[in-house]
């Protein structure tokens, strides 16, 4: 699918800003990458939202709205909002950062001098978790403004806790959620580390879950909430899809041998699930008919072979439980990383329209061992793809191997290695993606409307 020019991510603040110098505050850039949380029954239920902050003031100016700050603490004086905290609030405020979430709530990463920030009530206290790290202080202030917006039906979380200390004993009665990384603390002392925090009626996020194997211990250790990417790794094949994946096998290659729309009406007939998302996608509002599609041929002739070929593709990664496309974590996964990469070729010097394709393909494909098993290489062999793609997703060969690993560098919000990438990607930035990411999720949560310019379908049985 190509993305023309009105479909271009447009940079907001949220990404670095192209407000007028008028319009613009502090030269502050804020960049965000959101990070996947899973309830106990898999379900894709929110998004930590890490921000990155980018600087770019002069140092005199820093250093002076540091003196300032420190006269009036020095002179019993509540301090002025910071620079930097003005601009993180703000730019989580922003329309497209929510719009980005799929409908679901912000675990957002908090600085003291945010937490104390005015501006933070206007966020809506049912979009957001604020995390506080775990070295923020316990002192008389802070408890005050914990206990003032708790009033307000905010809600907290103890980030990255790992041991029973004083501030944590002290801070405890006024969060609502501990985040545990399992991988900080020894398996022997878990178990009663989390029996405690559990006795305390708190909710327990287990972070670092990478595997299978760490996912059924934090499960068993009555976790209540799952961070890290084990729902996308291989899980012997047992994934289950919401149709047979060999029907949405043989519907790609016939696809690819650009068959008559005979042909495709034959093998859609075949199966009942695809020709149900087929008459959906036709009868979405922007396909523009202007009359309801009745019929198998009218639904093939209004999407055309390329949208079916694109819905078929994500298809492969639906979840067979009767989920909505905006709960289902892989397909979300899936479907952001391959839009991300269709756009950021774009951005590329000298791309060529075909390759916008090519790298959709790199996305959707990196990730078939989570649902087929088995050697990677063998599998997408057998899919049939073209070999730049194979190169890009086994060895992370060229510009689209390297988007891919951008990509998976962004989705775990490794900000140096993004920097790193970027600089081999010319023009790309660090902005640029950010923003670029938070476009691609955008499309990948809404359900419900179009399939092909705004979104996936619902994915039911």
């Amino acid at each position: 699918m190509s993305f023309n020019a009105a479909d271009r991510p447009q940079m907001s603040e949220v990404a670095g800003s192209t407000q007028s110098p008028e319009q613009a505050g502090p030269p502050i850039d804020v960049y965000f990458a959101r990070q996947p949380m899973l309830d106990r029954e898999g379900l894709l239920c929110a998004f930590e939202t890490s921000p990155r902050l980018v600087d770019r003031r002069e140092s005199a100016e820093i250093e002076q709205e540091a003196e300032a700050a420190a006269k009036d603490q020095a002179s019993g004086l509540a301090p002025k909002p910071s620079a930097t905290s003005t601009a993180l609030i703000k730019s989580f405020a922003a329309p497209v950062l929510r719009a980005s979430l799929a409908g679901h709530p912000a675990w957002l990463d908090m600085t003291r001098d945010a937490l104390f920030h005015d501006g933070l009530q206007r966020v809506s206290p049912e979009r957001v978790m604020f995390e506080l790290p775990v070295d923020i202080g316990a002192d008389a202030d802070l408890i005050a403004r914990l206990v003032e917006l708790h009033r307000r039906r905010y809600r907290f979380a103890l980030d990255h806790v790992s041991k029973a200390d004083e501030s944590l004993a002290k801070l405890l009665p006024y969060v609502d959620a501990i985040k545990i990384d399992i991988r900080e603390i020894a398996p022997a002392v878990l178990p009663k580390f989390a029996s405690v925090m559990k006795a305390a009626g708190k909710l327990l996020v287990a972070m670092g879950v990478e595997t299978q194997e760490d996912y059924q211990r934090a499960h068993d250790l009555g976790f209540d909430r799952f961070q890290g990417y084990f729902f996308a790794k291989p899980h012997g094949g047992a994934r289950r899809s919401s149709a047979p994946r060999q029907a949405l096998l043989n519907l790609l290659h016939l696809l690819a041998a650009e068959p008559t729309v005979a042909q495709l009406e034959a093998e859609l007939k075949l199966n009942p699930v695809l020709v149900m998302h087929l008459m959906r996608l036709a009868n979405s509002g922007s396909m523009n008919i202007g009359r309801k599609v009745t019929t198998l041929r009218e639904a093939i002739n209004a999407t055309g072979t390329n949208a079916i070929a694109r819905w078929t593709q994500l298809l492969l990664y639906a979840d067979g439980r009767k989920i909505a496309a905006e709960d289902d974590p892989l397909l979300q996964l899936v479907a952001t990383r391959a839009r991300f990469m269709e756009i950021a070729v774009t951005q590329l010097a000298h791309a060529h329209l075909e390759e916008e394709d090519a790298a959709f393909l790199v996305g959707v494909f990196s990730f078939v061992e989570a649902v087929f098993g088995g050697p990677l290489e063998s599998t997408l062999e057998v899919l049939t793809l073209a070999k730049p793609i194979r190169t890009a997703i086994v060895k992370r060969e060229g510009a689209l191997g390297r988007l891919l690993e951008l990509s998976e560098a962004l989705e775990r919000a490794d900000w140096a290695r993004v920097d790193a990438l970027c600089a081999a990607l010319e023009p790309l930035d660090a902005a640029t993606v950010a923003a670029i990411s938070l476009t691609a999720a955008e499309w990948a949560g809404t359900s419900g409307r179009d399939a092909e310019d705004e979104g996936l379908e619902r994915i039911e049985d």
